[in-house]
């Protein structure tokens, strides 16, 4: 066997990795473009803000230990320009000799990544502008940062790289601006559960500028000054962008092999492409979604290094299927974590699948043991059968925790009343005696049930004198203000004061995370009325309303 490996990422080291432990006797050639190989892409971020201090902390195999440990021929600096299929060879040129040569091949695994998308605008060639997608790219901002000692930055694409570069722009001691075409930052996840994001971003002295779009990059003197569409400008000493990545598709394309799409390679379900002696892997193929089904390209290690094992596998005739992306992702900015899985409102809606939806607010363990944290979780399920879609959760700690058990779930095809059932480890240090996901399971499952009709955020404000709002916190947390209308009976005197409510109306409870009201529209529900409950309380809907002052008395 004589495989040959095209890109040295995660997926091609992986690959070579484990095909040596399969077959001992197979000569295994990898090509690499770039000046490294297996390096930890991830952590580039953090190595320019100087988080990570050593560089070759990120540097997680080299040639040497290729050769050392698993006879593997890696070749860096020498890009596959051609494949010829009907002799099974590639064409491979040495960058730095222009030595051009064939190499044979039994088998061909095509791991060429993905490329950052430099949008067409104009001046953003000017000195000072950088994207970030190798530890090459890296090299070349540390050394501007040492050398030039910017004071000013902007980050362009608000993504989950694009976050964290801003935050390490900030350790750095830059002021930074972050400019988004979005209303919201991390497009993957829904809007509402961004707002909190949005307000650690400013707490931290970033300036926000969303639903903004950068026009053109102009040299004013030593600074770079960046026009927006709206017109406003912002000077800076240096700009990343980070508006997202293409797949790098043009072998695959001169090749004649099959694009999907979305635009990446296409592969079946054992990763083969339309040539059954080629295989692809990580961010140049699209996939299908675990949840929809739908083609998607996801830009992740995780599944590049899954996807390598896979298809290795298959090469050795092991038939193992991929079953498909999570997506599932998480971003650390500054203090607040914010995680996602499975699919968000948005795709569910573009797609027509039908859904409910919950949101709540747990600890991250036992609030009588210091150091509580909240979180927000949003689960989404169907309405048939409760199947898990998706979740995404925002917090201090416990968030990754959460995300995986979930993660895990919905790859188990498992549904919010089986959640109820997790077993997971309790000490109060850790967790609390019913966990985070079992109680996002008990939420969801009650809807389901109908014990618990919902309403949520963004249709409380359509109702106006259609319906009453009952605040059933206490007169003293309502000082500190209240919905614009609401009744306050607080939940201990409902039962005395039912009377006082009409019939002839809906009844929507609220209280700050949605507990109390959902025993208060129990209490109702019981005695007759039509009532529905605000799900995620007042903590949800006053993140929703910037501009409109809850009512203080």
């Amino acid at each position: 066997m004589k495989l040959v490996i095209v890109g040295g990422g995660a997926g091609g080291a992986t690959a070579a990795a484990r095909a040596r432990r399969l077959d001992e006797r197979a000569e295994i050639i990898l090509f690499e473009r770039g000046d490294h190989v297996s390096y930890a892409h991830c952590g580039l971020p953090y190595y320019i803000g100087g988080i990570i201090q050593k560089r070759n902390a990120l540097l997680a195999s080299t040639p040497e230990r290729f050769k050392n440990r698993y006879r593997v021929d890696v070749r860096l600096r020498t890009e596959v320009r051609r494949i010829i299929r009907d002799e099974k060879t590639v064409e491979v040129v040495e960058l730095d000799t222009g030595k051009v040569y064939r190499e044979r091949y039994d088998k061909l695994i095509l791991a060429p990544g993905s490329s950052p998308v430099i949008p067409p605008i104009e001046g953003v060639d000017l000195d000072g502008i950088f994207t970030l997608r190798n530890l090459t790219d890296a090299d070349r901002i540390v050394r501007f940062i040492n050398e030039r000692n910017p004071q000013r930055a902007i980050v362009v694409g608000a993504g989950f790289i694009g976050l964290e570069l801003v935050e390490n722009l900030k350790h750095c001691g830059m002021e930074v601006t972050l400019v988004e075409v979005l209303d919201h930052v991390l497009p993957k996840m829904d809007p509402e559960m961004t707002r909190a994001i949005e307000a650690e971003l400013k707490r931290n002295g970033v300036n926000v500028a969303l639903n903004e779009q950068v026009v053109k990059f102009e040299r004013e003197g030593n600074a770079i000054l960046a026009q927006l569409k709206s017109g406003r400008k912002f000077e800076a000493d240096m700009v990343m962008l980070s508006v997202g990545v293409r797949p790098n598709v043009e072998l695959a394309v001169s090749a004649g092999l099959e694009i999907g799409s979305q635009g990446g390679i296409k592969v079946n379900e054992f990763l083969q492409t339309s040539d059954p002696d080629i295989y692809a892997i990580g961010d140049a193929i699209e996939v299908p979604h675990f949840v929809t089904g739908e083609p998607v390209l996801v830009p992740l290690a995780g599944p590049a290094n899954r996807q390598a094992r896979i298809a290795v596998d298959n090469i050795y005739g092991r038939r193992v299927k991929y079953r498909g992306i999570l997506g599932t992702a998480i971003v650390k900015v500054f203090n607040i974590v914010a995680a996602v899985t499975g699919v968000n409102e948005k795709t569910l809606n573009r797609l027509g699948i039908r859904y409910e939806k919950c949101y709540l607010h747990p600890f991250s363990h036992a609030t009588y043991y210091p150091g509580a944290t909240q979180m927000t979780i949003k689960l989404l399920f169907s309405p048939d059968d409760g199947k898990i879609f998706g979740a995404q959760i925002v917090g201090r700690n416990g968030v990754d925790k959460r995300i995986d058990v979930i993660a895990t779930a919905i790859l188990a095809g498992m549904s919010v009343d089986d959640l109820t059932h997790l077993e997971l480890a309790y000490a109060p240090q850790f967790s609390s005696a019913k966990d985070a996901v079992n109680m996002a399971g008990y939420v969801a499952s009650n809807i389901l049930t109908g014990d618990s009709p919902t309403t949520f955020w963004d249709e409380i404000e359509k109702l106006q004198d259609k319906a009453v709002v009952l605040d059933v916190r206490t007169r003293e947390e309502t000082m500190l203000g209240k919905y614009p209308g609401a009744v306050n009976i607080p939940l201990e005197e409902l039962r005395e004061h039912i009377h006082e409510l009409p019939k002839d109306k809906p009844i929507y409870t609220y209280c700050t995370v949605g507990l109390r009201g959902y025993i208060a529209a129990r209490i109702l529900g019981h005695n007759g009325f039509k009532v529905k409950n605000l799900s995620g309380g007042l903590q949800m809907l006053s993140r929703q309303l910037p501009t409109k002052e809850l009512k203080q008395h």
